[in-house]
């Protein structure tokens, strides 16, 4: 999963989101990750401060090595759970998350919190993929399996794989009247990048906590995870392969 959080740059995971910044502006990156959409963004509104937030701070650890090795100074670093953040109303010109809103327990509240913590008119973006909207070619039965497996395990956590056709409702069941909804895709054809994106699933189907998460709960045993692994790579290497991740994206004035 590193791998592929490591990948992600602010102009192809939110550039929806870059025409909205200006130099001075604060923002607060929710679920920032391994921050490297983070820097990025620290970069873009320069002098201005960027917050990089996560739950833990072993996952904040990976953002403040990212901000060492790119010697970037404009940000700071805070551990808090999105659904009751520990911060002072009103203090962010900005509040962005990228890929958070499916993972947790109750997406509206989360972003109940964004808008509080938000300066009155300023923005409130949320990007997060739609799984059930994922497509492919050639059509491989081992990527449905997969596709089914991911999304049962993902609510099993208390998550919504398929948020990214959500993200309307709940911003304005969190109370939004003002909101922009778009969408936009990755697209992985060329040989690199089907070995990259084949290669990350190949591995994290038999080496992650989603394969032990499998095998655990009884939804698949090794075998099963092995036969999804070579569904991959047998993507990857097929020169029509193609593969489109959709994404929602909301941009909310607060």
């Amino acid at each position: 999963m590193l791998r592929a959080h490591r990948w992600r740059t602010a102009e192809n995971s939110a550039g929806y989101l870059l025409p909205l910044l200006e130099p001075g502006m604060s923002v607060l990156d929710v679920g920032c990750g391994p921050g490297t959409i983070t820097v990025d963004l620290a970069a873009r509104v320069s002098p201005g401060r960027v917050t990089a937030l996560e739950v833990t701070d072993a996952a904040l650890a990976l953002a403040r090595s990212e901000a060492r090795a790119r010697d970037v100074s404009n940000i700071d670093f805070v551990v808090a759970d999105v659904h009751n953040l520990d911060l002072a109303k009103d203090d962010f010109d900005v509040v962005h998350a990228h890929q958070v809103l499916q993972h947790v327990a109750d997406p509206v509240q989360a972003l109940r919190e964004m808008r509080r913590v938000c300066v009155p008119g300023g923005i409130v973006a949320a990007r997060d993929s739609d799984y059930a909207a994922f497509s492919w070619f050639p059509a491989l039965s081992g990527l449905d399996d997969w596709l089914s497996l991911y999304r049962t395990a993902a609510r099993a956590n208390g998550g919504e794989p398929d948020a990214g056709r959500r993200l309307t409702a709940w911003a304005r069941a969190a109370g939004f009247t003002n909101v922009t909804a778009g969408s936009s895709t990755w697209c992985f054809a060329t040989p690199d990048d089907r070995a990259w994106w084949g290669g990350m699933w190949a591995d994290r189907v038999v080496a992650s906590d989603l394969a032990r998460q499998l095998v655990r709960d009884g939804l698949a045993d090794q075998s099963g995870l092995d036969a999804l692994a070579d569904a991959w790579r047998q993507w990857a290497s097929d020169d029509d392969g193609w593969f489109s991740v959709l994404h929602g994206e909301i941009t909310c004035t607060a």
